[in-house]
Protein backbone atom coordinates (compact mmCIF):
# COMPACT_ATOMS: atom_id res chain seq x y z
CA UNK A 1 0.00 0.00 0.00
CA UNK A 2 1.34 3.54 -0.97
CA UNK A 3 1.96 6.05 1.63
CA UNK A 4 -0.57 8.11 -0.07
CA UNK A 5 -3.21 5.96 0.01
CA UNK A 6 -2.30 5.00 4.00
CA UNK A 7 -2.84 8.88 4.50
CA UNK A 8 -6.22 8.77 2.62
CA UNK A 9 -7.55 5.93 4.26
CA UNK A 10 -6.16 7.03 7.77
CA UNK A 11 -8.06 9.97 7.19
CA UNK A 12 -11.28 8.31 6.16
CA UNK A 13 -11.26 6.36 9.31
CA UNK A 14 -10.43 9.23 11.46
CA UNK A 15 -13.70 11.11 9.43
CA UNK A 16 -15.89 7.92 10.17
CA UNK A 17 -15.20 7.73 14.00
CA UNK A 18 -15.41 11.45 14.91
CA UNK A 19 -18.82 12.54 16.52
CA UNK A 20 -18.45 15.53 14.31
CA UNK A 21 -20.60 16.77 11.32
CA UNK A 22 -18.10 14.62 8.76
CA UNK A 23 -19.45 11.32 10.74
CA UNK A 24 -22.10 11.37 7.58
CA UNK A 25 -19.29 10.29 5.63
CA UNK A 26 -19.07 7.27 7.22
CA UNK A 27 -21.17 5.51 4.63
CA UNK A 28 -18.56 6.32 1.99
CA UNK A 29 -16.18 3.70 0.42
CA UNK A 30 -12.69 4.67 -0.97
CA UNK A 31 -12.80 3.15 -4.58
CA UNK A 32 -9.25 3.99 -6.08
CA UNK A 33 -7.28 6.91 -6.25
CA UNK A 34 -4.50 8.31 -8.26
CA UNK A 35 -2.31 11.57 -8.27
CA UNK A 36 -4.80 14.65 -7.67
CA UNK A 37 -7.76 11.70 -8.23
CA UNK A 38 -9.78 9.99 -5.99
CA UNK A 39 -13.16 7.86 -6.52
CA UNK A 40 -15.54 6.68 -3.79
CA UNK A 41 -19.01 5.17 -4.06
CA UNK A 42 -21.78 5.24 -1.44
CA UNK A 43 -25.49 3.40 -1.07
CA UNK A 44 -28.11 6.70 -0.79
CA UNK A 45 -29.06 5.35 2.56
CA UNK A 46 -32.60 6.92 4.50
CA UNK A 47 -30.26 8.64 6.44
CA UNK A 48 -28.99 10.67 3.23
CA UNK A 49 -32.43 11.62 1.82
CA UNK A 50 -34.36 14.85 1.79
CA UNK A 51 -38.37 14.85 2.26
CA UNK A 52 -38.56 14.19 -1.28
CA UNK A 53 -37.03 10.97 -1.14
CA UNK A 54 -33.76 11.91 -2.41
CA UNK A 55 -30.30 12.65 -2.16
CA UNK A 56 -29.85 15.69 0.28
CA UNK A 57 -28.08 18.55 -0.98
CA UNK A 58 -26.60 19.53 1.84
CA UNK A 59 -24.94 15.96 1.65
CA UNK A 60 -24.47 16.44 -1.70
CA UNK A 61 -22.10 19.79 -0.93
CA UNK A 62 -20.36 17.54 2.19
CA UNK A 63 -19.83 15.07 -0.33
CA UNK A 64 -18.09 17.35 -3.32
CA UNK A 65 -16.08 19.32 0.11
CA UNK A 66 -14.37 16.02 1.30
CA UNK A 67 -13.95 13.62 -1.26
CA UNK A 68 -12.10 17.16 -3.23
CA UNK A 69 -10.13 17.34 -0.30
CA UNK A 70 -8.89 13.71 -0.85
CA UNK A 71 -7.84 14.46 -4.05
CA UNK A 72 -6.06 17.17 -3.15
CA UNK A 73 -4.20 15.30 -0.35
CA UNK A 74 -3.57 12.23 -3.06
CA UNK A 75 -1.25 15.41 -5.40
CA UNK A 76 1.57 13.96 -2.92
CA UNK A 77 1.77 17.25 -0.85
CA UNK A 78 -0.55 16.06 1.84
CA UNK A 79 -2.03 19.58 2.57
CA UNK A 80 -6.21 19.31 2.56
CA UNK A 81 -6.03 23.64 3.07
CA UNK A 82 -9.05 25.44 3.18
CA UNK A 83 -12.44 26.19 1.68
CA UNK A 84 -12.33 29.38 -0.14
CA UNK A 85 -15.57 28.49 -2.62
CA UNK A 86 -17.91 25.32 -3.06
CA UNK A 87 -20.18 25.40 -6.45
CA UNK A 88 -22.33 22.94 -7.08
CA UNK A 89 -24.86 21.93 -10.05
CA UNK A 90 -27.28 19.91 -9.36
CA UNK A 91 -28.68 17.86 -12.34
CA UNK A 92 -30.60 14.73 -11.46
CA UNK A 93 -32.00 13.42 -8.05
CA UNK A 94 -30.28 9.70 -6.36
CA UNK A 95 -32.66 7.96 -4.90
CA UNK A 96 -32.88 6.20 -2.07
CA UNK A 97 -31.21 2.35 -2.86
CA UNK A 98 -29.17 3.79 -5.47
CA UNK A 99 -25.27 3.73 -5.70
CA UNK A 100 -23.22 6.66 -6.44
CA UNK A 101 -20.05 7.17 -7.52
CA UNK A 102 -17.86 10.46 -6.15
CA UNK A 103 -15.01 11.53 -8.13
CA UNK A 104 -13.10 14.13 -7.72
CA UNK A 105 -10.62 15.70 -9.83
CA UNK A 106 -7.49 18.34 -8.42
CA UNK A 107 -7.67 20.83 -11.97
CA UNK A 108 -4.73 23.03 -10.83
CA UNK A 109 -2.88 23.69 -7.68
CA UNK A 110 -0.66 26.76 -7.22
CA UNK A 111 1.00 28.02 -4.57
CA UNK A 112 -1.73 29.49 -2.38
CA UNK A 113 -5.02 27.87 -4.55
CA UNK A 114 -5.56 24.55 -5.57
CA UNK A 115 -9.30 23.63 -7.68
CA UNK A 116 -10.95 20.46 -7.76
CA UNK A 117 -13.76 19.50 -9.81
CA UNK A 118 -15.80 16.52 -8.60
CA UNK A 119 -18.59 14.54 -10.65
CA UNK A 120 -21.23 12.74 -8.20
CA UNK A 121 -22.73 10.07 -10.81
CA UNK A 122 -25.65 7.34 -10.61
CA UNK A 123 -23.66 3.97 -10.80
CA UNK A 124 -26.13 2.11 -12.66
CA UNK A 125 -27.02 4.69 -15.32
CA UNK A 126 -23.45 6.81 -15.50
CA UNK A 127 -25.98 9.63 -15.21
CA UNK A 128 -25.03 12.86 -13.55
CA UNK A 129 -26.17 13.68 -10.26
CA UNK A 130 -24.52 17.04 -9.91
CA UNK A 131 -21.01 18.51 -10.41
CA UNK A 132 -18.91 20.92 -8.23
CA UNK A 133 -16.54 22.89 -7.84
CA UNK A 134 -14.19 23.69 -5.27
CA UNK A 135 -11.44 25.87 -4.22
CA UNK A 136 -9.01 25.79 -1.48
CA UNK A 137 -6.46 28.20 0.05
CA UNK A 138 -3.39 25.69 0.41
CA UNK A 139 -0.51 28.12 1.08
CA UNK A 140 0.88 29.90 4.36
Amino acid sequence: MSGVTKNVLELLKAVKDTRTFDRVLDKVTFLSHAPGKVICEMKVEEEHINKLGTLHGGLTATLIDNISTLALICTGNGLPGVSVDLNISYMSPAKMGEDILITAYVLKQGKTLAFASVDLTNKATGKLIAQGRHTKHVGN
